[in-house]
């Protein structure tokens, strides 16, 4: 009975992480177990800052709003309070948007915050 070697589906992994590996420098892309290790930790960190991401952005437009509230004279935490207060149900990411780009609509949605603690 002949020897079975698994030499397409092994070749085929390895191609695949080669594939993956190609631009990395020295033994990173020519060497297979460093390459393997290097790849996977790749995926590691492309895991964890997919959900990194989402706090980085939340932590963008929350400052974005602090210094555009502050320029009007309502620190953020009494800006969102008002908000709640008032039943305005408006997302980090629009009020970010409002600040930058519609400072007279971001005045409004100022003003409407700081009526119910008037």
């Amino acid at each position: 009975m002949s020897r079975v070697t698994c030499t397409p589906k092994r070749l085929a992994r390895k191609r695949r992480l080669m594939k993956v590996a190609k631009g990395y420098f020295g033994s990173r892309s020519k060497q297979y177990k460093v390459m393997k290790e290097t790849v996977h930790r790749g995926w590691v960190y492309a895991f964890q800052h997919r959900r990194r991401r989402k706090r980085d952005f939340r932590r963008l437009w929350i400052l974005r709003i602090n210094a555009a509230s502050r320029a009007r004279g309502v620190p953020y935490s009494r800006l969102i309070a008002g908000l709640n207060a008032a039943g305005i149900e408006l997302n980090r990411k629009s009020l970010a948007e409002l600040a930058i780009h519609d400072a007279a609509a971001f005045d409004q949605v100022v003003d409407a915050a700081r009526a119910p603690n008037a």
